[in-house]
C-alpha cells in the first residue's frame, strides 16, 4: 500500500475540534466559553467540556471577526464576509467592443497542476488546453471550434484553438490552466511527451515573444512507453500574458482576467504564440499593490501577518517579525 501512496485517514481527524480535552473546571473560562491554561487559549468549554474548537481567536467559526479590522482595514470591522467589486465585474466588462472575463482557473478533471506531466496515461488523455466558448460569442467573432484565436489579455496575448461548447456562458471564455509547458532546449527541461520546445524573442523594448518551434514528440528512454507518444499538441501557456493583481487584503492573486479583443488568428501567427509587455506588466502590478496596506505600517503586534491564520508548514514565531 505504501508503494502506491495509499494510507488511512483516521476517523478523529474529521471531528478535531470535538476532541475532548478535559473538564471545563480545570481550565479558566472566560465569558466567551474560551478555555485557557497558563494564560494561553487552548480550546472552547461547551457544556462543561473543553474541545479545541477552531484555529480561529474565538476557537469558532467566526462571521464577525476583529482580524480585519487590527490589522488597518478599521472599516471592515465585525461584518460579514462581503462582495467586491472586482476588476472583472459586469460594470466593466464592454462585450459590445469585444471584451469578455476569461475563467483560466478552471481544471480538466484528469489532470491536477504540475504533477500532470509525470501521469503519462493521464497526459494521454488530456494534453491540450482550447478556448472555450459559448457558440453564442462564437457567431460575433466568426470563430468556428478548431479555428485559431488570438486573445488580448491586459499586458499582452496569446493565439489558442477553439471549442465551440454549450459548457460555458455566453461573455465568458475559460482555459484549462495546467497545460502549456514549455522548455528552451531539446534535451532539457520538462519531459518531451508533455511540453513545447520553444524559442523566444526579445524585441528591445520589454516585448517578448514566445514561439513554439514544434510541440511533444516520441523519444527513446528506460521507459518503453516514451516511444508511444502520438500528440504534439500539449497547449498554451496563457499565464505568462496574465497581469498580477494582488488582492489588496489577502495578498492572494486574483486570477480571473479582462479580455479586451477576440479574433481570428491573421497568417504569421502561429499556435502558442505569446507575447508579454514586461513594462506594462510591472505598471499594473505597481497599481494594485498601492491598493494593500503594508504590515509594516498597520501590524498591531510587530507581525507580519496574524499568527493565527493556517499555514501548511508554519514557520516560528520569530519568522514572523517584522525587521526593526
Amino acid at each position: 500500500m505504501r508503494k502506491y501512496g495509499v494510507f488511512e485517514v483516521k476517523k478523529e481527524n474529521y471531528v478535531p475540534f470535538e476532541k475532548e480535552l478535559g473538564k471545563a473546571n480545570d481550565y479558566q473560562v472566560d465569558e466567551f466559553n474560551r478555555a485557557s491554561k497558563d494564560g494561553l487559549v487552548v480550546g472552547l468549554a461547551v457544556d462543561g467540556v473543553v474541545t479545541p474548537g477552531f484555529d480561529t481567536p474565538s476557537k469558532k467559526l467566526e462571521f464577525f471577526s476583529d482580524t480585519l479590522s487590527n490589522w488597518g482595514w478599521a472599516e471592515k470591522e465585525n461584518v460579514i464576509p462581503w462582495t467586491v467589486k472586482s476588476h472583472v465585474h459586469p460594470d466593466t466588462i464592454d462585450r459590445s467592443k469585444g471584451e469578455m472575463i476569461l475563467l483560466p482557473n478552471f481544471r480538466l478533471p484528469t489532470l491536477i497542476h504540475t504533477r500532470s506531466a509525470n501521469a503519462k496515461w493521464l497526459y494521454e488523455i488530456s494534453h491540450k488546453n482550447p478556448i472555450w466558448m459559448n457558440p453564442e460569442d462564437a457567431q460575433r467573432f466568426g470563430l468556428e471550434t478548431g479555428d485559431l484565436a488570438k486573445v488580448e489579455t491586459e499586458i499582452g496575448h496569446f493565439v489558442d484553438t477553439v471549442w465551440v461548447t454549450e459548457g460555458i456562458k455566453p461573455g465568458i471564455i475559460a482555459i484549462s490552466h495546467h497545460l502549456g509547458r514549455w522548455r528552451l532546449n531539446e534535451d532539457k527541461g520538462v519531459s518531451k511527451g508533455s511540453s513545447n520546445l520553444v524559442e523566444l524573442h526579445d524585441d528591445g523594448k520589454g516585448g517578448f515573444l514566445m514561439r513554439v518551434v514544434h510541440g511533444a514528440k516520441a523519444w527513446e528512454s528506460s521507459d518503453p512507453d516514451t516511444s508511444r507518444i502520438w500528440w504534439s499538441n500539449v497547449g498554451v501557456n496563457q499565464n505568462l500574458a496574465h497581469a498580477v493583481h494582488p488582492d489588496p487584503i489577502s495578498g492572494v492573486h486574483c486570477w480571473l482576467q479582462k479580455v479586451f479583443s477576440i479574433r481570428k488568428a491573421e497568417p504569421g501567427e502561429k499556435a502558442g504564440d505569446l507575447f508579454v509587455d514586461t513594462n506594462k506588466s510591472m505598471e499594473i502590478y505597481r497599481k494594485w499593490l498601492a491598493m494593500t496596506r503594508s504590515a509594516d505600517k498597520v501590524s498591531p503586534d510587530g507581525n507580519r501577518r496574524p499568527y493565527w491564520l493556517a499555514r501548511p508548514l508554519k514557520p516560528t514565531k520569530e519568522a514572523y517579525k517584522l525587521p526593526k
